[in-house]
């Protein structure tokens, strides 16, 4: 069975457009004024605003948002190649994403970061940009770790923008009708990010090709009625045909090596369209009614045969012999076959509604949504191994045999996935919030919501609230606290199990949060300063047991786990040169869990330290100059055997190995040419990996002729000299 996008997202759209415009057309001659700021005492409590012109300014192999995010603290990513990002020991399918009010969803199937491509949000777009690591309010959905909230711009007047470097290109163009009732941008986008995964130690042929165009339109039809739309079309294709990998590994006393020749390619295909209409209702200056329907599909398809013929060896560890690195001592050949038809159609529509009251102490709002979920998967995925003409693990060696060859059982495979499903399920969720003045000193925010899923018949009840506290007397002081309820209710992923099936009886995940801050504001240098600090505490219970494999996350989809995540963060922003702000963030955490009862173990995500440092200067003697500078050090994040979530009790041995520190610094260089005719235009050198550190994202694990395995460790991107060319008009 296949769906048809087309009928399905486009119609309903249409539909609804129709119906609202007919609606609206009834003239009415009231005069709304939109209260500017109506929003602060939400803004007040547990989210942080960031400027998104910064992410046009950071260093960046993904020249995004997400980048800009994984600067804050408390978020941690160990991966340039991908957006995804890891919030206060939660995994990257724990994180809201809103644009416009409206849950934005990634794909299902991509399993590396060389494979991710674009991500959804458009910077040349983005107005503001919010982001809470905790105790956020009850208006965001149920998800355990973090909330990105994003607005798209509204323009008054035409502009645009053009840029051009060596990994892509993108363009966008806004503007607003001479009545200012109709309003627009789109943005295109194209990227490759085939000049970087040169650096890779797997050579071969990479074409990879990421391509989106991104439109919104605003219509104001008469004072009390609004129409917008959020469109956006995906096309991402990634093809290698691989040919050979050297990699040095081990100790300076034991230098081992590991030589792979392939065959085969491998071809993956993540396409998506994403559809939101909303219509906005203001019957009275202080309230508003807003309805929205919006739709998403994911079009996914992961074909590969790779077949690699390995040797593993001792190697001379004589550094000043001609022969140092060479093989030395044979310790294990073989060849491994991975294959994968691997294909996902999901569509999810949604149909939402928010109302919000303004008084003159008090801002009420409230909502209703419904989501339905159609998913088709076709799960085709082995591994086949053989070593010295043994096919391993060789089925005429298992004991029931007694040693003796049986011709009537064929080879066993490994990681062997096989399943095909058809799943259809229905969401219905409720919030009602209260964002109070209690006092010119004191502000408070208080919300429940409400969810029900017909898959697993769970209801939820999640009760949420902050504390805002800025008194007359320490003017340069803001305290806060946030706890509530927060329920993950597992999504597809979560559900399906190691051998492809379906878990009927999962439950939803649960956190607690408790969250307390302070913000100091200073003066360093005589200019403004703003201190962050906080500390928190997560409960977690129902856990599902993952783990984490580049940017792939296997569950055991099992509830058998409980946990806790707590930590401290700080952040330090200001101007250190005056025009250009600079920041440094600093989190230290600790996350583990019990699995089925057993020790508490770190969890996948237990990053024990992260510092991030994003520093700009300009030289004095001529500003247009500019030097962005990106610093990263995150320490190790726990492994184990890949085998490790069908084995409990390896999964309760974790964090016994971790992986080398995260150490990475990005340079920019930039000169801004004032005196362009049309517009601005920007001139930049960018140098990826400035030290060229050997950063490890996952391992691959080989055997020897003894059956002993050793972890080679898969290697991120190498020194990278980027040029690019940007114009605003």
């Amino acid at each position: 069975m296949r769906m048809n996008l087309k009928t399905g997202l486009f119609t309903i759209l249409l539909s609804l457009l129709s119906v609202s415009v007919t609606i609206a057309q009834t003239k009415d001659t009231t005069e709304i004024h939109e209260i500017s700021g109506v929003d602060i005492v939400a803004n007040r409590i547990n989210r942080l605003a960031i400027n998104p012109l910064s992410a046009k300014n950071l260093p960046s192999v993904n020249n995004s948002i997400e980048a800009l995010i994984k600067t804050l603290p408390g978020v941690n990513s160990n991966n340039e190649l991908s957006s995804q990002y890891s919030v206060r020991g939660g995994n990257f399918d724990e994180n809201l994403v809103y644009v416009n009010d409206v849950e934005i969803f990634r794909p299902f199937l991509i399993r590396s970061g060389e494979q991710e491509g674009l991500s959804f949000i458009n910077p040349d777009l983005v107005s503001t940009v919010q982001f809470s690591a905790g105790g956020f309010d009850a208006k965001y959905g149920d998800k355990m770790a973090s909330v990105l909230d994003i607005r798209y711009k509204r323009p008054n007047t035409f502009a645009g923008s053009v840029s051009l470097d060596l990994l892509g290109a993108s363009a966008h163009l806004e503007g607003a009708s001479k009545n200012q009732k109709w309003k627009g941008l789109i943005g295109v986008r194209q990227k490759s990010n085939q000049y970087l995964l040169g650096t890779l130690e797997t050579k071969g042929d990479y074409r990879p090709s990421f391509t989106d165009v991104q439109a919104y339109v605003f219509h104001t039809l008469n004072p009390r009625w609004e129409l917008d739309f959020l469109g956006n079309i995906s096309l991402n294709k990634y093809q290698l045909i691989p040919s050979s990998r050297h990699t040095r590994f081990g100790t300076v006393s034991n230098p081992m090596g590991l030589y792979i020749y392939f065959e085969g390619q491998e071809i993956d295909r993540f396409n998506s369209v994403f559809g939101a209409f909303s219509a906005t209702y203001r019957p009275h200056v202080n309230l508003q009614h807003r309805l929205t329907i919006s739709g998403f599909q994911s079009v996914e398809r992961e074909f590969f045969d790779i077949l690699g013929a390995y040797i593993l060896s001792e190697t001379s560890a004589d550094p000043g012999s001609d022969e140092f690195g060479d093989p030395r001592t044979l310790m294990g050949v073989g060849t491994y076959l991975n294959h994968a038809r691997n294909e996902l159609n999901a569509i999810i529509y949604n149909l939402s509604y928010q109302g919000r009251f303004l008084t003159s102490k008090m801002y009420w709002l409230w909502g209703a949504k419904f989501q339905r979920e159609d998913i088709l998967d076709h799960l085709n995925e082995w591994k086949m191994v053989d070593s010295m003409g043994y096919t391993l693990p060789n089925p005429q060696t298992l004991p029931e045999n007694f040693g003796f060859p049986n011709p009537s059982r064929p080879p066993l495979l490994q990681n062997v996935f096989k399943s095909e499903h058809h799943l259809i399920s229905n969401r219905y969720q409720a919030f009602l919030q209260n964002n109070m003045e209690v006092s010119s000193e004191l502000a408070l925010v208080m919300g429940v919501r409400v969810a029900y899923w017909d898959f697993n018949k769970e209801f939820l009840v999640s009760p949420r609230a902050s504390l805002t506290y800025a008194p007359t007397n320490l003017t340069d002081w803001t305290f806060r606290f946030a706890t509530g309820v927060y329920y993950q209710p597992p999504f597809y992923r979560e559900l399906r199990d190691l051998d492809g099936n379906l878990n009927p009886q999962i439950k939803s995940q649960r956190s607690i949060h408790f969250v307390g801050g302070a913000d100091y504001y200073l003066k360093l240098w005589g200019r403004p300063f703003k201190l962050t600090s906080e500390a928190y505490y997560k409960a977690l219970s129902n856990l599902i047991p993952y783990e984490i494999d580049n940017v792939r996350v296997r569950y055991l989809a099992k509830n058998i786990g409980k946990g806790y995540a707590t930590g401290v963060d700080f952040r330090l922003a200001g101007e250190v040169v005056k025009g250009a702000e600079s920041w440094a963030s600093l989190s230290i955490m600790s996350t583990k869990e019990s699995i089925d009862g057993g020790p508490y173990v770190p969890r996948p995500t237990d990053q024990r330290l992260n510092f991030n440092l994003f520093f700009q200067d300009y030289l004095r003697m001529n500003s247009n100059f500019k030097a962005h500078l990106n610093l990263v050090f995150g320490t190790g994040l726990p492994y184990g055997s890949p085998y490790a979530l069908k084995h409990l009790e390896t999964l309760q041995r974790r964090g016994e190995f971790r992986l080398p520190a995260y150490r990475r610094v990005d340079l920019g260089l930039s000169y801004h040419v004032k005196a362009f005719r049309l517009g601005e235009l920007w001139l930049s050198a960018e140098i990826f990996n400035l030290f060229d550190m050997n950063n490890t994202i996952s391992y691959l694990w080989i055997s020897d002729f003894n059956n002993q395995q050793y972890a080679v460790a898969n290697y991120l991107t190498s020194r990278r000299l980027n040029f690019k060319i940007s114009a605003n008009f």
